[in-house]
């Protein structure tokens, strides 16, 4: 199994929701809020200066999935390439 963890701009909330629902996936946690700089936006961090805020969403899925779901979340970042998503996919080695 795999654990991804997805950390995309607040704004994008409806467009990841739907995205993953339409994959099916069913299972997840969400973060709200999340501040913090990446190298391809400009940092969210939630002051005048530097607006903005992100989410975090984890999601386990089985290793099968993971061409899909990773082909999917290729799509979001097309067609929102300011949207700042980024994912980290982690070794699942127990889930209790």
């Amino acid at each position: 199994m795999k654990m991804l963890v997805l950390v995309y701009s607040d704004a994008l909330g409806e467009a990841v929701s739907t995205a993953f629902k339409k994959a099916e996936v069913k299972g997840y946690t969400r973060w709200k809020e999340a501040y913090g700089e990446g190298t391809e936006t400009e940092p969210k961090l939630g002051t005048h200066y530097w607006p903005g805020k992100n989410n975090v969403l984890a999601v386990v899925i089985e290793d099968e999935k993971v061409p899909a779901i990773t082909d999917l979340i290729k799509q979001l970042k097309q067609e929102h390439p300011k949207g700042g998503i980024k994912t980290f996919i982690l070794q699942v080695e127990e889930t209790i």
